[in-house]
């Protein structure tokens, strides 16, 4: 995969559509919200950013140049967002770690668009200079984990009860990782 630090690149996806994959531009808070407000109710029980306050959008895209964070999105020719993925390089004795994190919207998913930004945050992750990466999941997303195994990754561990969702409840956290 190429970097996609500073380009983007057309990708085909299974069932015939194309999406731009490229950076989070600085313009799009609005668009990265719109697409946060698009992600199925059950998506909100355990994400890490709440991707529903425009607040939190805007400073998503503001931080989107900084020297130890990476910002991808999907987007069609209209400029909606179809997922978005992010790496973090990881400050003081983690340092050669990048935490990544993938979310993909109902429309698009099991057609490979997940697979196709898995690949492509990895490469960020490797263009941080990360030694190696990890990304965190609830225990029940199957279909997360099923991609991330492709790629190589393994269960490091799982944190029982760590996330609380919206809804209140706890759920168990597998912590994935790969070396790069």
């Amino acid at each position: 995969m190429p970097d996609m630090s500073h380009s983007a690149m057309r990708i085909a996806l299974l069932d015939g559509r194309e999406l731009t994959l490229r950076p989070l531009d600085a313009g799009e808070s609005v668009a990265l919200y719109t697409f946060g407000c698009s992600l199925p109710d059950d998506d909100w029980l355990y994400l890490q950013n709440d991707l529903r306050s425009l607040d939190t959008t805007t400073r998503l895209a503001n931080a989107r140049g900084a020297e130890h964070w990476r910002q991808l999105v999907a987007a069609d020719d209209s400029g909606n967002i179809a997922a978005y993925a992010s790496a973090r390089k990881l400050p003081g004795r983690s340092s050669h770690v990048v935490n990544i994190q993938l979310i993909v919207s109902a429309g698009w998913r099991h057609i490979g668009l997940g697979s196709a930004m898995a690949h492509a945050i990895v490469t960020a992750a490797r263009e941080l200079g990360g030694e190696k990466v990890t990304v965190e999941m609830i225990e029940e997303q199957s279909d997360g984990r099923a991609i991330f195994d492709h790629l190589g990754f393994v269960t490091e561990g799982t944190l029982t009860g760590f996330a609380r969702g919206r809804d209140g409840h706890h759920y168990n956290v597998l912590v994935m990782a790969s070396q790069l």
